[in-house]
């Protein structure tokens, strides 16, 4: 008796909340007249072509110019989200007319934004990738958040006849700014910024019109729809947020694992300089092999600390390699804080210069070592990589060379440095009597033959007297040394190849890798 009581009181219940939600919620919302504005507004016209570029220009020339205030411009005057909104409701109401009606405005407008955006990159003299450009290459879980709080609110204001908040919906999905990326992207070649944008702006769409697929089922749109399709919807939806989750919690994990390693770097400067010095401009570039981390810090001269310790101990505290590129400002005993903020300023002014005179400085030098002008030494900044290929030296051997281009890395603090030497004989390879292991001095001439042959980038050595196809049984001595020669060429990346042997000293010559 108790249990029939329990469902009849569940089906009262049930039908009283189903009652509230028509009066309350469904009947106040006129359903055709939201229809037919989100119908006249979705699909693709002249007004609608034009004013998706004009706000793809203004997007792409805030994003050039890194001014947040232009960007805000162009998504005010962004017509994306009403095709977007139309995709949602259509997939609420199941009309697959109007759901492609809306995707082909899109698509369209989408190709003519990334089209107009590209061209004017590819004119312009700006096309160094700005803060704005970058803040849209890495969507995360916060941004497919955003989404839907804005798509929700955006599908609320046309349901309940408040329009005019749209701008303001606009604004916080930012739809515009990241397909203007993406056209950057086109038009300098950069496919990781190209696909990171993409990625935002899909992120973006499917959030949208899915959250005003939701909105719609609430307000009764799509209420004629049968149990199955309700369920079709409802599985879709879920099954699609979490496929989007995944990878942007993913990725927002990533950003935060960053930020603290960020964090950890600033701390340890801290501590080591003392709490009277100030870091500043501390960047870590983590798509760098090692990572790079690059800072000025500010402080008394007696807190000098060295590059190579301070390396070191962040080495240590991230528990991976770094490369640290460590400016230090050392201001005498009783200088103030005004002083300080002044010379901060002043550094900050005077890096880029700074930095060109350390190349020019770092240019010279190798020049000076390689016998060649400074302008002839290839500087590659972006990877903190100088090059230079040495003239004939009097009296000097590839041995020679490569202590040259040693000392010269020793002088570049924080730079790698390759000098190619000329073409000439390799170092000859003693081996003591009968003996088929190589001694310190041969390991030492074997080395030199393969730094010379990665710099001259050859990817194999021949070797006198290493056994050809099938390793005979019984090895000669001429051929167990050469085997021992091989081996160290192996742990350089460079192959050895046989070649007739002469005599009891080895000397390597270029061969042709098998």
């Amino acid at each position: 008796m108790q249990a029939g009581s329990d469902r009849v009181f569940d089906r009262l219940r049930g039908f009283t909340l189903y009652r509230w939600w028509r009066r309350r919620v469904v009947a106040p919302v006129d359903h055709e007249a939201v229809v037919a504005r989100i119908a006249a507004e979705s699909g693709w016209s002249p007004r609608y072509a034009f004013m998706t570029m004009m706000s793809a220009g203004i997007a792409v020339l805030g994003l050039l110019l890194s001014s947040p205030a232009v960007v805000i411009g162009a998504m005010l005057i962004s017509p994306l989200m009403s095709p977007i909104l139309g995709f949602g409701f259509s997939l609420a109401l199941f009309d697959f007319a109007e759901m492609r009606r809306s995707l082909f405005a899109l698509a369209v407008g989408s190709a003519v934004a990334i089209a107009f955006t590209a061209l004017i990159v590819t004119v312009s003299p700006l096309q160094a990738p700005t803060a704005e450009i970058v803040a849209r290459t890495r969507p995360n879980l916060f941004d497919l958040g955003v989404a839907l709080f804005a798509a929700l609110a955006g599908s609320f204001a046309i349901i309940r006849g408040r329009g005019e908040t749209i701008v303001g919906v606009a604004i916080a999905t930012a739809l515009m700014p990241p397909l203007a990326v993406v056209g950057y992207g086109c038009a300098t070649g950069n496919l990781p910024v190209l696909g990171g944008a993409l990625a935002l702006f899909v992120t973006n769409f499917i959030t949208i019109a899915l959250s005003a697929t939701v909105m719609a089922r609430y307000y009764g749109f799509g209420h004629h729809l049968s149990t199955r399709q309700s369920w079709t919807q409802t599985v879709l939806l879920l099954l699609v947020f979490a496929v989007m989750a995944v990878p942007l919690g993913l990725a927002l994990n990533r950003i935060a694992r960053e930020a603290l390693t960020v964090s950890q770097v600033r701390s340890l400067l801290n501590a080591r300089f003392g709490d009277d010095a100030r870091v500043t401009q501390l960047e870590v570039a983590f798509d760098r092999d090692p990572i790079t981390v690059r800072s000025v810090v500010i402080a008394p001269r007696a807190r000098m600390q060295k590059t190579a310790t301070l390396q070191a101990a962040i080495e240590q505290s991230l528990g991976r390699p770094v490369r640290l590129d460590i400016d230090q400002i050392m201001l005498e005993a009783g200088a103030d804080a005004l002083e300080a903020q002044r010379e901060e300023l002043r550094q900050a002014g005077a890096a880029p210069e700074i930095e060109a005179q350390r190349m020019t400085a770092l240019a010279r030098m190798i020049g000076l070592i390689t016998g060649v002008s400074a302008d002839d030494v290839t500087i590659d900044r972006d990877h903190r990589r100088a090059t230079a290929a040495a003239v004939p030296l009097p009296g000097a051997t590839i041995a020679t060379y490569r202590t040259l281009e040693a000392r010269a890395a020793a002088e570049a603090d924080g730079w790698s440095v390759a000098i190619v030497p000329p073409q000439g004989p390799l170092p000859e390879i003693a081996f003591a009597d009968n003996a088929d292991t190589l001694d310190a001095a041969g390991r030492a001439a074997v080395l030199t033959s393969a730094w010379a042959a990665r710099r001259w980038n050859v990817a194999a050595l021949a070797v006198p007297g290493l056994p050809a196809g099938d390793t005979p049984r019984r090895l000669s001595l001429t051929q167990r040394r050469a085997q021992a020669i091989a081996a160290v060429l192996a742990t350089q990346s460079i192959a050895a190849v046989g070649a007739p042997a002469a005599g009891q000293r080895f000397t390597l010559t270029i061969g042709v890798a098998q």
